[in-house]
């Protein structure tokens, strides 16, 4: 009887830590960064009195806003971006708790933020705001469907996506209920169906944590225009290595 508590009980608790594997950003590279010209830092104060942190770069009124994993760090992406994507610009969010924002987070704390950040990179000079795209990974994949369910966005690109974080949930705990336990359930695929944002799914074929059938569920039921780019070889930290990754998002962004 304890066992049978005591484990959906830890589980339970311990779920935040598992979603959430928080990153920091230490001081040394915040500094490197921040001296870049073409790197503006940007800090937005949510409804809750929270101070949320993005990375802005600059390159032209094309925007594309990013989320990333579950355990990223995503300043990254600026050497990325700007190498892979010229004349494009991104705007990256640091999740509550991530790299210099405030908070704790929480499916419902990143979606508000996620809109935040939408209404705040609208209204930014040089920007076009009906050439807006979200970029989600994994996690982010989440927040960015969310955000495409409630913004007009001139496209969405989901790599390592989900049907539901509690469907992938359920593969590595189904000795639990874990539909009913999971307070961040994350269910892009009850939105997919009223879904008119253009999509590129990026699918890795050897995605040992998210595997490609959740990717292949969401796509299926996508109502809007999509398109799929399966990256045979690539594992779900892998995809960027793999020759079709960002091609195709310059070519759906750029089209």
């Amino acid at each position: 009887m304890a066992v049978a508590i005591g484990v959906p009980l830890l589980v339970y608790l311990a779920q935040d830590a598992l979603i959430f594997q928080r990153q920091p950003l230490a001081e040394g590279r915040r500094a490197q960064l921040a001296r870049q010209a073409d790197v503006a830092q940007v800090w937005l104060t949510a409804a809750d009195g929270t101070r949320v942190h993005a990375w802005h770069l600059k390159s032209g009124p094309t925007l594309v806003l990013y989320f990333g994993g579950n355990a990223e760090e995503v300043s990254w992406m600026l050497e990325a971006a700007r190498a892979e994507a010229p004349g494009v610009s991104w705007f990256l969010l640091d999740y509550r708790g991530y790299g210099l924002s405030e908070g704790a987070p929480s499916q419902k704390a990143l979606v508000a933020d996620a809109l935040m950040v939408y209404d705040h990179a609208a209204k930014l000079p040089g920007v076009d705001a009906g050439r807006m795209f979200a970029f989600g990974r994994s996690l982010g994949s989440g927040v960015a469907v969310a955000l495409a369910a409630e913004r007009r966005l001139a496209g969405l690109v989901l790599a390592t996506p989900f049907d539901s974080l509690a469907a992938v949930a359920q593969r590595y705990y189904w000795f639990l209920p874990v539909r009913w336990m999971l307070k961040h359930p994350f269910d892009s695929l009850a939105l997919a169906p009223r879904m008119d944002t253009p999509l590129l799914c990026l699918i890795a074929g050897r995605d040992e944590v998210i595997p490609p059938e959740h990717a292949e569920r969401l796509f299926a039921a996508w109502r809007g225009p999509k398109r799929k780019e399966q990256l045979p070889h690539a594992g779900h930290n892998e995809t960027d290595a793999d020759a079709r990754f960002w091609p195709a998002i310059r070519a759906f962004v750029e089209k």
